[in-house]
């Protein structure tokens, strides 16, 4: 049921490539979310078309002038996804790539002067690897603070207990791609600049953006990145938003230009984005909002969040005749099972079974899942709970309970119950 409206999530399925089936090994259903969302079909057409133009921008025809409008509207749609005032949108190589290219743009203004950048153990390497290294090539000093162990998360609190008038960068993850949990990233905003007010706040929204709310001016952050890929449009590209305070400070760009953007832009990658707020602004519209893009895009963020917790709350307590997660036997749920923070993902750990046999033997049952292990993507949050691995199930709005049940099914043959 997707906003009490039982029929909308077969309407939202049909508008999703390959939602039931993979298109090499047949029926399976797919609980690997988090790795890289299904695709809205419209991606696809959209991608097609704008792959076969020949034209670029900024040429004296029509086609071009096209392309520019399509690149406008996709900016606008993003700004207004993301609820942002001022500033600009851009693309780039992958969400990663963009987030370093802030970080490091935010650390070399104060490249000499002295300072700090602040992290957290929370956080994807693509956002803590990012400040590290522009820490280190700014000559500012890079403090980490710790996350909760227990719950999967970092609060205000944490970045507080650390914080200096002297800490001019900071990197925040609105959501673990490993615990699934997600960060208060206004209330965690708001702790550094009580301290330091200046400070250029960057968040990775990558593993959040498909999953809820985004609002950049109520955080009151200076950048925010997502990968396209994981909110159902292509791989290819990243997009970020930066704040015209970020955006001002030293950056790579050709010499007498200034933009962020280098060489020519995709205008697919850009129509594809565009798509996606097209779906999200459509789906707020099924759910009867019928006030501006941005009302249609909350009253859309707002269901998949409820959506995605009943599905999560049926995993772990169990839905129809099936056990839920907490009841078969050997498993732990990383993070603890009543976490409201959590994202339509679950991690777990059986006992005496690796994350992989776990994943491999879901397989064979046509459930698709993935293993996350204590290396350098996920051994800051593994390695601490004594943790080689772990099993990630990571859902969307699309998914059903009905396929929660399936999976629930496999996890009671696998463990014996």
């Amino acid at each position: 049921m997707l906003g009490n409206k039982a029929e909308l999530i077969e309407e939202v399925r049909a508008r999703f490539a390959h939602v039931g089936t993979d298109p090499f090994t047949g029926e399976r259903i797919f609980f690997e979310n988090a790795g890289g969302a299904l695709t809205l079909k419209s991606v696809v057409e959209t991608s097609a078309t704008y792959a076969a133009i020949p034209d670029n921008q900024g040429r004296d025809n029509p086609t071009s002038a096209h392309l520019v409008a399509v690149i406008a509207k996709a900016k606008a749609d993003a700004a207004c996804f993301l609820n942002a005032r001022g500033g600009q949108v851009i693309v780039g190589e992958s969400g990663t790539e963009l987030l370093f290219r802030l970080a490091r743009a935010a650390c070399n203004a104060w490249r000499g002067k002295g300072g700090k950048v602040i992290s957290s153990t929370m956080e994807h390497p693509a956002s803590r690897s990012a400040a590290a290294l522009g820490a280190e090539a700014a000559g500012l000093e890079h403090v980490v603070v710790l996350h909760d162990d227990a719950s999967g998360t970092v609060g205000p609190e944490a970045y507080a207990t650390a914080m200096t008038p002297d800490v001019r960068v900071a990197t925040i993850v609105h959501a673990s791609p490993v615990t699934g949990m997600g960060m208060d990233v206004a209330a965690i905003a708001a702790a550094i600049r009580a301290v330091s007010p200046e400070c250029t706040i960057i968040v990775d929204g990558i593993q959040h953006a498909a999953h809820g709310h985004v609002d950049v001016a109520a955080a009151g952050v200076d950048g925010y990145v997502v990968s396209p890929y994981k909110m159902f449009s292509r791989h290819g590209f990243g997009l970020a938003w930066l704040s015209d305070r970020l955006a001002a400070c030293p950056h790579d760009t050709l010499q007498g230009g200034g933009s962020w953007e280098m060489g020519t832009r995709d205008t697919g990658a850009y129509a594809a984005f565009s798509d996606v707020i097209d779906y999200f602004t459509w789906l707020g519209e099924a759910l009867g909002e019928t006030g501006d893009q941005r009302a249609r895009i909350e009253a859309a963020a707002r269901a998949i969040h409820a959506h995605e917790w009943d599905l999560t709350e049926a995993m772990l307590r169990g839905t129809g005749n099936q056990k839920g997660l907490t009841e078969l036997p050997g498993v732990t749920v990383l993070g603890g099972a009543d976490n409201p923070a959590r994202e339509g993902l679950v991690s777990l750990v059986v006992e005496g079974q690796s994350a992989e046999e776990l994943v491999s033997a879901l397989r064979e049952r046509g459930i698709r899942t993935h293993a996350r292990k204590a290396d350098h993507y996920s051994g800051n949050v593994l390695t601490p709970l004594g943790y080689d691995g772990c099993l990630r199930v990571s859902m969307c709005h699309y998914n059903t309970e009905g396929e929660v049940a399936a999976f629930l099914a496999a996890m009671a043959e696998i463990t014996g119950a």
